[in-house]
C-alpha cells in the first residue's frame, strides 16, 4: 500500500465521518457550556436570595416570521433551480462537444433535471404559501409596525 493510496482512502473518512463528529461535538460542547454558565447565575442569585426568572434556561431561539420562512423557500428554489440548470446547459454543452459519453452525459442531465424540479417544487410552494398565509403576513406586519 503506497502513501497516494492511503491519502486517498484517508482524506474522504475524514471529510464524511470524522468532520460531522468534530461538528456535533462542539455544537453539544457550546450548549453545554451555556447551560453551565446559566446555572452558576442560577446558584449565585438563590444564594444572594433573589427571585428567580422561570424562563431563563429557555432556549433563546429567534422565531422566524412566517414571511422570513415563505422567502427562505423563494431563496432555496432559485438556487436550486439555478444549480439545474448550469448543470443541464453545461452537461448538453460538453455532450456537443464530445467530451462526455452518454452515459456520463445522462447522469449530468439526470441531476440537472432533479434540481430543477426540486427548483420548481420549491416555487410552488412558495407561491402557494404565500397566498394561503398572505392575513398572517399582514398580521405580522402589523404587530411588527405597532
Amino acid at each position: 500500500m503506497s502513501w497516494n493510496s492511503f491519502f486517498d482512502t484517508l482524506i474522504p473518512i475524514g471529510i464524511c465521518v470524522i468532520l460531522p463528529i468534530i461538528v456535533v461535538w462542539l455544537n453539544l460542547r457550546a450548549k453545554t457550556n451555556e447551560t453551565n454558565r446559566k446555572a452558576e447565575v442560577m446558584l449565585k442569585a438563590i444564594e444572594a436570595g433573589k427571585d428567580i426568572d422561570a424562563d431563563y434556561f429557555k432556549p433563546a431561539r429567534a422565531t422566524k416570521t412566517v414571511k422570513s420562512q415563505l422567502l427562505g423557500k423563494l431563496t432555496g428554489a432559485c438556487i436550486t433551480f439555478f444549480i439545474g440548470t448550469v448543470v443541464l446547459v453545461i452537461s448538453c454543452y460538453m455532450s456537443a462537444q464530445g467530451d462526455l459519453d452518454a452515459e456520463e452525459s445522462l447522469g449530468f442531465s439526470i441531476f440537472g433535471g432533479i434540481m430543477v424540479a426540486i427548483g420548481v417544487a420549491l416555487f410552488i410552494s412558495f407561491m402557494v404559501g404565500k397566498k394561503m398565509l398572505a392575513k398572517e403576513i399582514e398580521a405580522e406586519e402589523n404587530n411588527l409596525s405597532e
